[in-house]
């Protein structure tokens, strides 16, 4: 399945550049770099002088694809193990 804005949240998102764009904590509003870790409430993101941990569930977060594109997504969307978050949404030919 390719990665496109629609898809984006069953694809894995380690490797995606990302910024916080919305949160409950006005600290954690602009954060940006990579995302190197997931968690099921958490998403690890790597900027230039730390990792920061930003809990999905509170966050609005946007996301570049290869192609170019930035797609919003909002955290609570993500909020699953990552391994159940890619198999149970939308139609999958592997179930």
């Amino acid at each position: 399945m390719p990665l496109t804005p629609e898809t984006l949240p069953r694809h894995e998102l380690v490797g995606l550049d990302c910024e916080v764009v919305a949160a409950s904590s006005v600290d954690a509003v602009g954060i940006s770099g990579t995302v190197v870790a997931e968690t099921t409430q958490t998403l690890a993101i790597e900027g230039a002088d730390r990792v920061w941990h930003v809990p999905k569930d509170t966050a609005t977060f946007a996301f570049a694809l290869p192609a170019g594109e930035r797609v919003r997504v909002e955290g609570d969307r993500l909020v699953a193990r990552p391994a159940r978050r890619t198999e149970n949404t939308g139609d999958s030919q592997w179930r």
